[in-house]
């Protein structure tokens, strides 16, 4: 298996120096992680698991880094509570010891640093892999958000940087193993392009059953619900209507290439599992007749799912 791609061997992992947890400190070592379960039925020779985690948010910026980007480290670390490294560390150091392989779906980073990125070279580069988040492409938040933003041509700007940070494909990665096929998928702002959608045939053609890894999951009604009670629905106890659309679902919605990409995976039967992550919240649900798509919460707030693969 190669040494950097879509996932990670959990042997590959970096060493990481031991933490003296203050939080829970008379609690089991790894008590502090909150996570989930699943099983993907494939009918493996060779069963293996995964710890799948996503939207981590580093926030660090070294000294001599701008005053934008010192701002956001003091904005942003409180924001995200301080931990994220500390959340990171724990995951993977777990992962060593309880799963085979390791992948990040989006949002390691909170937005481009120097800091931020020498933190993703120290986890990517000989640890973990997976895809961009939206926030991968921010270089400095509100604080000078160009009018493109949310397109390719806002992509554009940091493209070929964030490509030298990030050792796998940023647009499309795929990785075999034990005969699974991990494709990885930059949708950061809730749409594929039609080049992906051709890249993506071509994996198909290998015949072999598929893992789709993207940050911002491809919303069914059941998602679209919990994602607006979490983050919107104030009021309400209970809803059994998802509310209209909005945002990156309606624009799958709408956008033609993605929404026949979407109703294409619906019918692909080799298609067995998504793994995303964006909206900081664990949630699964049944995208089609073959697969289950896993979101994971916010590994800043200690976060992570194994996934069996049997």
């Amino acid at each position: 298996m190669a040494g950097v791609g879509a996932v990670i061997a959990t042997s590959q992992l970096p060493a990481i120096a031991e933490d003296n947890p203050s939080v829970f400190p008379k609690r089991g070592r790894f008590e502090r992680l909150a996570l989930n379960y699943g099983t993907v039925n494939i009918g493996l020779e060779q069963p293996f698991s995964v710890l799948h985690i996503s939207d981590t948010h580093l926030t660090a910026a070294y000294p001599h880094e701008d005053e934008k980007k010192q701002t956001l480290h003091t904005q942003r670390t409180l924001t995200f509570g301080g931990r994220q490294e500390e959340a990171l560390r724990d995951s993977l150091e777990w992962a060593k010891s309880h799963v085979d392989y390791v992948i990040h779906t989006g949002d390691l980073i909170d937005w481009q640093s120097e800091a931020n990125f020498d933190l993703v070279k120290k986890y990517f580069g000989e640890g973990i892999g997976g895809c961009l988040g939206n926030h991968e492409f921010s270089p400095s938040m509100w604080l000078s958000e160009p009018k493109e933003s949310g397109t390719e041509k806002f992509k554009d700007l940091s493209r070929k940087k964030l490509q030298e940070v990030y050792p796998y494909n940023i647009e499309l990665q795929s990785q075999v193993i034990n005969g699974v096929n991990f494709v990885t998928l930059d949708d950061v702002y809730g749409y594929v392009t039609e080049k992906q959608v051709e890249l993506f045939r071509k994996e198909v053609q290998k015949g072999l059953p598929i893992v789709l890894c993207m940050h911002v999951p491809f919303h069914t009604e059941n998602i679209w619900r919990a994602d607006i009670r979490f983050w919107h629905d104030e009021k309400s106890r209970f809803r059994n209507v998802a509310p209209d659309p909005s945002g990156e679902y309606k624009r799958q919605l709408e956008d033609p290439v993605t929404s026949a990409f979407i109703a294409y995976l619906k019918t692909e039967p080799l298609l067995k599992a998504i793994l995303a992550g964006h909206l900081h919240i664990t949630i699964q649900d049944q995208f089609s007749p073959t697969a289950t798509e896993y979101v994971v919460g916010g590994n800043f707030l200690f976060h992570g799912e194994e996934i069996l693969f049997i």
